[in-house]
């Protein structure tokens, strides 16, 4: 026998834009009841971080125990599963780091002719950017005004520039690039409950002492407070539109534990905030006789205009002296080439960030002629190694999404329930397919001018390990105020279905060129704020 339950908002997903979405409708709408829905449960608690920590430094084990279901998993992607089936999503896994995108990011074809423009701007999202910073305890300081559009300071100081840090700024600077302290969502002083920053070292994957946000806290502090329903262990598979007028009337599923009960969840608001797979996913699978292409897909978008962004890596071989392991996870960084105009009429923006780094400078146990080391010899090579100074630098470039950048129902591939699983594959449209291989040739100048600006040599260029495909990856519901070319509105509540709202990554038009997390969160708040009625109107230009 199935279990049925009603709320006034039901929120599919629970990882940080859903945790955005409840804390803002919790607290602007007080009165109404809140039933947040997860596929997965709880993962690592707090208290056992230290060990999952010591065991990933020991011998590379996920210290994320029950982060995925095993047959619930997004084909194509990077890592060949889904670690975000679990409560707090993926950002349970994040490293931290909240960057906001630039005001370009939403006029790209006005100012350069390639892409989309967004239907809304920089100055739209920033209230929210600034509740996402302090919701999350975002540590960091400004950039030069000519390269940050901010209008205000960070919640939190800066995470210290140290030692190692200030010998990298001063380097690039010799080439006339601006760097700055990362923006980080840990805390550089007590905040919120949390400890302040030890330098662990592991922000990625897994913060020991809690200093680093991660989604849990929230749902701790709301369900502490009562003013959310967590129902975990349960996948909603299909949402059901009225005949007559295409309301929501209800979430279907069953659980996701060995007894696989049939669920059903009735309530007068659905908030999808499942990411970029999983919202599109089953806004597909939701398709019946008078929406056979699925919900929310009049315009035949639902799944497409997947964005995201790549890089272009290397390691850097510096004068002066760098003390590798210090805070090797934070880093500098610089926004000025995102604000940059476009290169003899070709488009490239992008970010940059340096690390220290021990890059060519570890212990080895062969030189370079291949002759095996020992004893003193090992000990002298290295010694005659670790001197100077190696920095990591990267650089994210803005990737445009082609139209058939697209998530798709794979038949061949079932989950226990029959359920077809979504598979992934990212194109760049005609412009960034074009470019591609100019944009990153260069990227590897600019790391060259770096280097002989600094009196230094490129080490070499290589990508991190971390750093395939397309990242922070977002889109398949893209917003607009045209409801034949994009899936949702401004606010996020789809054309076709009055109560159901697009919360978070699905809803970009583009994925700029960095880390995305905190303008998801950013974006799920701007629609909490539509849901719960309290948002100011856009005033007219």
């Amino acid at each position: 026998m199935g279990r049925t339950y009603g709320a006034d908002i039901c929120i599919v997903g629970s990882g940080i834009t859903a945790a955005m979405v409840a804390a803002k409708l919790a607290q602007d709408a007080p009165a109404k009841r809140i039933l947040v829905v997860e596929a997965g449960g709880w993962s690592t608690a707090p208290a056992e971080r230290p060990r999952a920590r010591d065991r990933w430094l020991a011998y590379g084990e996920n210290p994320w125990q029950r982060d995925h279901l095993d047959d619930q998993n997004a084909l194509g992607t990077t890592w060949g599963y889904s670690p975000n089936l679990h409560v707090g999503g993926l950002a349970m896994h994040w490293g931290g780091v909240a960057p906001r995108y630039s005001p370009e990011d939403f006029r790209l074809r006005s100012l350069y002719g390639v892409g989309d423009d967004w239907p809304i701007g920089y100055e739209d999202l920033e209230p929210f950017w600034l509740e996402a910073e302090q919701r999350l305890g975002v540590a960091g300081e400004r950039g030069p005004a000519r390269w940050d559009a901010r209008t205000s300071d960070y919640p939190l100081p800066p995470l210290p520039v140290n030692w190692n840090l200030a010998q990298l700024r001063a380097a690039v600077a010799k080439a006339d690039v601006a760097t700055w302290s990362t923006p980080s969502a840990k805390n550089s002083v007590p905040y919120d409950g949390r400890a302040q920053c030890q330098r662990c070292d592991t922000c990625y994957p897994v913060c020991p002492t809690g200093a680093k946000y991660t989604p849990d806290v929230t749902w701790q502090q709301l369900l502490a407070a009562q003013r959310v329903e967590l129902l975990t262990q349960v996948l909603v598979r299909r949402l059901e539109a009225h005949p007559a007028t295409g309301r929501i009337v209800a979430a279907t599923g069953n659980g996701t534990d060995a007894a696989g009960t049939a669920v059903r969840i009735e309530a007068g608001e659905f908030v999808l905030a499942g990411g970029f797979v999983w919202t599109a996913h089953l806004l597909l699978l939701s398709r019946d006789a008078r929406h056979p292409d699925g919900l929310a897909n009049r315009s035949g978008l639902v799944g497409r205009y997947l964005a995201g962004h790549r890089n272009v890596g290397g390691y850097l071989r510096l004068p002066g002296t760098v003390v590798p392991g210090v805070n090797q996870q934070h880093s500098l960084v610089s926004h000025q080439f995102m604000r940059a105009p476009t290169d003899r009429g070709r488009y490239l923006r992008h970010d940059l960030r340096l690390w220290e780094s021990a890059e060519g400078r570890e212990p080895r146990g062969r030189d370079d002629a291949g002759t095996p080391l020992y004893g003193d010899r090992l000990l002298a090579d290295w010694r005659a190694r670790a001197g100077g100074a190696t920095a990591r630098i990267r650089a994210y470039y803005d990737v445009l999404p082609h139209r058939e950048s697209r998530l798709v129902l794979d038949p061949a591939r079932t989950n226990r329930f029959g359920d077809p699983m979504p598979r992934v594959a990212f194109r760049d449209d005609e412009a960034s397919a074009a470019n591609r291989g100019w944009q990153e040739d260069r990227l590897r100048a600019l790391f060259t001018r770096i280097a002989r600006a600094a009196g230094g040599s490129v080490l070499k260029l290589q990508n991190s390990a971390n750093d395939l495909g397309q990242e922070h990856p977002a889109g398949g519901c893209r917003m607009g105020t045209d409801a034949a070319r994009s899936v949702c509105d401004p606010t996020g509540r789809t054309h076709d279905h009055e109560n159901l709202w697009v919360a978070g990554a699905p809803a970009h038009v583009s994925a700029s060129c960095c880390n995305g997390t905190l303008t998801f969160a950013a974006m799920g708040l701007r629609t909490a704020a539509h849901l719960a009625g309290t948002a100011s109107p856009r005033p007219a230009s």
